[in-house]
C-alpha cells in the first residue's frame, strides 16, 4: 500500500524564498553610502589632490610617440 505525499499546488502560499546574505553584504554598501553622505554634508574634506598635472603631461607624452612613430 503507497502512502500519498503532500504536494503544494500554489508556489506562491509556500512563503517564498529565503535568501541569506552574508553580513559584509549589508555592512559595505552602509559605510559607503554613510562615507559618501558625509562628503555631500561637508564637502571641504574632500578637495582634490594638488600637484602637478600628470593626467596632461601622459597624454602629451604619449601624443609625442604617436606623432614621432606615423610615417
Amino acid at each position: 500500500m503507497s502512502a500519498r505525499s503532500q504536494t503544494r499546488r500554489d508556489p506562491a502560499q509556500s512563503g517564498g524564498v529565503e535568501i541569506q546574505l552574508p553580513w559584509w553584504a549589508i555592512a559595505l554598501p552602509a559605510v559607503a553610502f554613510a562615507a559618501l553622505l558625509l562628503l555631500v554634508l561637508n564637502p571641504v574634506d574632500a578637495h582634490a589632490a594638488a600637484g602637478d598635472p600628470v593626467l596632461t603631461d601622459l597624454l602629451e607624452r604619449i601624443q609625442a610617440m604617436i606623432l614621432r612613430a606615423a610615417p
